[in-house]
């Protein structure tokens, strides 16, 4: 039996793209990342679809949703907490902006979780997400799943001093550039979805590796998410983007892995990423 993977307090625990297009979105994906689709009976005016490996929802990966956001297609991160009503009431202070108080949603006849939007000081969109029924993402870092989410911004400082108050989030000199981690999440997966990943990652990974939960990047661009899904080979998986109608953006590579930034045909930026370390 598979352990069902929860997030504790702090932890990015889900993502969804939202669309003008939830049909065409979906076979995007589908071509892309082998994803099935179960269109969900959410009681919104939106259709959601939830993304998995094999058509359940213990291998849920991932939402398509619509209609689309004012701003265009776009990737968003879900945050989880404890309790919703309380983070929320914590965001004006620390300069930012309640868009969707917190409700409860429900999906058929179960509360999938009670959830709000939020937007930070510098303008970036998440959903604080306090589990019911549905805690997050079952299924990442293998290829066709999420990977991780990284803040861009052009104010880490100022990121982190929102993030770190309302989320617990820690930028640690020893990690790489702007991971943020939430002290003890490794300690969590270990115990439960995860069990061997202290061993897995001994000998390779600086301590607090097992913590990290996110990125807060420097970029010149506006504040955003950037979503990042893993896959088996970038320079494949660039191409079957291609094919399916998709642009890409550019190519990289750092010392952990070789990136390709992806527009798909709605307008959505996303990254897919080949682990791949050197040396």
């Amino acid at each position: 039996m598979v352990t069902q993977r929860t997030y504790p307090h702090g932890v990015p625990c889900w993502v969804e793209v939202e669309t003008p297009d939830v049909d065409a979105t979906s076979a995007f994906y589908g071509a892309l990342f082998g994803w099935r689709f179960a269109e969900q009976p959410v009681v919104t005016a939106r259709r959601y679809a939830v993304a998995s490996v094999d058509g359940t929802d213990e291998t849920a990966v991932a939402a398509v949703a619509g209609p689309v956001h004012a701003d265009g297609a776009r990737w968003t991160t879900s945050l989880a907490v404890d309790d919703v009503d309380a983070a929320a009431r914590r965001v004006p202070a620390l300069g930012g902006t309640v868009l969707e108080p917190p409700a409860d949603v429900e999906a058929a006849d179960r509360v999938a979780g009670r959830a709000a939007t939020v937007r930070d000081p510098q303008g970036v969109e998440s959903r604080l997400w306090q589990a019911g029924s549905r805690p997050g993402a079952q299924r990442v870092n293998e290829p066709g799943t999420w990977n991780f989410s990284n803040v861009l911004t052009p104010d880490p400082a100022a990121a982190l001093a929102f993030y770190g108050a309302l989320l617990g989030w820690e930028v640690d000199p020893d990690l790489a550039a702007g991971m943020a981690r939430v002290p003890g999440y490794g300690d969590h997966l270990a115990r439960t979805s995860d069990p061997g990943i202290h061993e897995r990652q001994e000998g390779f990974a600086p301590p607090g590796f097992a913590d990290a939960v996110a990125g807060i990047v420097p970029d010149d661009g506006p504040a955003r998410w950037s979503v990042a899904f893993a896959v088996a080979d970038r320079d494949a998986a660039a191409d079957a983007a291609r094919d399916a109608g998709a642009t890409v953006l550019a190519t990289t590579q750092d010392p952990w892995a070789r990136h390709a930034t992806v527009r798909d045909p709605q307008g959505a930026v996303l990254v897919v990423s080949e682990f791949a370390p050197q040396g």
